[in-house]
């Protein structure tokens, strides 16, 4: 899936962007706005490195065009991984206003009470500017439209897998229908506490992109 996202990009020129690849926790903080750049960025990084059997009666020509080539990733320069708590919340307001009312309300209420919990909530794509007395980081963020806007406010949480002694590090998880009474539970559960509230969760996925089910 593909999706935007409110964070500010590591570089302000416009004919660069930044991007995500999750649940894998990599960022890449630069990617140029040129279709060669774009097609080497989903050769190297997006597309699976072996097909399904369903695809044998393809000619290897055309397997060798739809696998992935990580060699490209060397194109990339700064590639690194997140050590970001991500909460990523569906703000997508233009098909259905539920998520673009919720979505803002949630975002300021998940950056108080991080901060209240003594998780320094960035304000870029970099740790760098991090609370010497802060244990862990997290970004923010509105995303477009993922889907089941009946379940507004639709979150979902990456935790990195650095976030060592939490069960749920290297893993994404979906809740639905949050709303900002909610958010101060789901950080002490789930966030620090590693545990997933079963009546609101709508899916997840580890970091080896096996589904998660309760």
């Amino acid at each position: 899936m593909l999706t935007n996202s409110s964070f500010p990009p590591a570089n302000p020129s416009p004919s660069v962007t930044s991007a995500y690849l999750l649940p894998s926790f990599r960022y890449i903080p630069s990617l140029p706005n040129s279709k060669t750049s774009i097609e080497n960025f989903v050769k190297g990084f997006l597309q699976p490195a072996q097909l399904h059997n369903a695809h044998n009666v393809l000619p290897q020509e055309l397997k060798e065009t739809l696998t992935k080539d990580p060699s490209l990733q060397t194109q990339f320069l700064g590639v690194r991984d997140v050590d970001d708590i991500l909460v990523l919340i569906c703000g997508h307001g233009g098909r259905d206003h539920r998520c673009g009312v919720m979505g803002p309300l949630l975002r300021s209420e998940f950056e108080e009470k991080l901060q209240t919990k003594g998780i320094h909530v960035t304000t870029s794509s970099s740790s760098q500017d991090m609370n010497e007395k802060s244990v862990h980081s997290a970004q923010v963020g509105l995303i477009s439209h993922i889907g089941g806007h009946k379940y507004a406010g639709n979150i979902i949480i990456y935790i990195p897998p650095s976030f060592k002694g939490n069960p749920l590090a290297g893993q994404g998880i979906w809740y639905g229908r949050v709303s900002p009474e909610h958010v101060e539970g789901i950080i002490q559960e789930t966030i620090l506490g590693g545990k997933v509230i079963s009546s609101m969760f709508r899916g997840g996925i580890k970091q080896d992109g096996e589904i998660i089910r309760l």
